[in-house]
């Protein structure tokens, strides 16, 4: 493709992303919702239905390689802060006992559920020579799935990041991003690009020695690496590119291992020590180009990778059916640990409602579930749609159980306490 394709191209993605964005945090919803909601109207769902001969130019197949190389590499730097904010998040260690118990039952519900309904989507949905069992658990593990940024930063926009409930959300998302993560990773594992047994005892020794490497010999070097030229925490160009470069190393080793590079990018951020400032300095350098910039691409990809016949007959149903699931699965889930835990039913409902957000993490799920032939496109689509409504609907379903108003003076006395 031409220069100039690919610079239209991004031309037209940023600017339907901001403007969805824009639109969408005026009446109340996180900007990463109108972002989801910029790629779905940028694919054949919605511009190739009004616009079919103008997509087809702009968005041609032969046209998408340079998009998709960028999209991943802003996965990549996404799934690294990620895997640096979790190794630096007190709430588990805080609340380890409730967090646990919202964190499973908010895991264990859904995928239950999940599993329940995959005998009534494989034969329908499934790929062509898809066995039953990863297709199950691949629905499994989309169904469990919670946007851990996205819950912050919808805490942080409301003032709850330091009321009760809002602390063990927190804590029992990374709970669930430890279940979900390990439970895909087996998944795509057992599909294995086909290679059977020998597939999987390939990735699974590989992983054993990648985390073993990343451990107990990245870690340590990085630990001297960083008291030794970053003592404040603000990494200079030499260890930007060293830390650049563990990242794609590990990175490109779990592609080869038939995992998705996100694990990979994920893994290298959780083994790095932990230090606040570091991770602040990070994020200020990284996040800027890899969410304003790069992960706009990845949603645009994913509404390229939609069909609308998702939309019709049968299929309608079986949408309905999947997000109607994983609504109930995470709802009930979370606030039955919250109460197992000691909270009341408003706190707990609400902890319950923000385990249901999903948002871009069930993309790269999803994604994950696509590149590996575990889904198609229509089901591809169902989840793109049940992400976007249970994201959508996790601010209105907080002002329902405990209000706006009662969540904000609440944090400001837990504040003062």
């Amino acid at each position: 493709m031409s220069v100039t394709s690919l610079l239209l191209q991004l031309i037209v993605i940023l600017i339907t992303a901001r403007l969805c964005g824009w639109i969408l945090r005026h009446v109340g919803q996180p900007g990463v919702v109108g972002e989801m909601a910029a790629g779905l109207m940028l694919g054949p769902v919605v511009m190739g239905a009004l616009f079919p001969s103008l997509h087809a130019q702009l968005f041609s197949k032969e046209s998408l390689q340079g998009l998709s190389s960028l999209s991943t590499l802003g996965l990549v730097l996404f799934m690294f802060v990620v895997g640096l904010e979790l190794r630096a998040s007190q709430g588990v260690r805080e609340q380890l006992r409730s967090a646990g118990y919202v964190g499973v039952l908010s895991v264990a519900v859904p995928m239950a559920l999940g599993l329940a309904i995959a005998p009534a989507l494989h034969p329908a949905l499934a790929p062509a020579g898809v066995a039953f069992w990863p297709f199950a658990l691949f629905i499994a593990a989309a169904l469990s799935i919670t946007a851990f940024p996205v819950m912050a930063r919808i805490l942080k926009d409301r003032g709850m990041t330091r009321t009760p409930f809002g602390q063990l959300s927190l804590g029992a998302a990374a709970v669930v991003d430890v279940f979900a993560w390990i439970l895909l990773a087996v998944v795509v594992a057992l599909v294995g690009a086909g290679e059977g047994y020998r597939g999987l005892l390939k990735t699974t020794l590989g992983m054993a020695v990648l985390l073993l490497a990343l451990f107990f010999g990245l870690k340590p070097a990085f630990a001297r690496l960083l008291r030794a030229k970053a003592p404040e925490g603000e990494p200079s160009t030499t260890v930007m590119a060293a830390l650049m470069i563990g990242l794609l190393a590990t990175a490109l080793v779990t592609e080869w291992l038939h995992l998705h590079a996100v694990f990979g990018a994920f893994l290298f951020g959780a083994c790095l020590p932990r230090d606040d400032r570091l991770l602040k300095s990070l994020t200020e350098r990284i996040e800027p180009i890899s969410i304003v910039v790069l992960m706009p691409l990845f949603f645009a990809l994913a509404g390229l990778g939609t069909t609308a016949n998702a939309f019709s007959g049968a299929s309608l149903g079986a949408m309905l059916l999947i997000v109607g699931v994983a609504t109930v699965g995470k709802i009930a889930g979370g606030a039955a640990g919250a109460r197992m835990a000691g909270y009341g039913w408003r706190d707990s409902l609400a902890t319950g409602s923000l385990m249901n957000a999903r948002g871009l993490m069930e993309l790269i799920v999803m994604k994950i579930g696509l590149d590996a032939g575990l889904i198609g496109p229509e089901l591809f689509t169902m989840l793109l749609v049940m992400a976007l409504v249970t994201t959508a609907m996790t601010g209105p379903l907080i002002n329902l159980f405990i209000g706006r108003k009662a969540a904000v003076a609440s944090d400001g006395a837990h504040a003062k306490s």
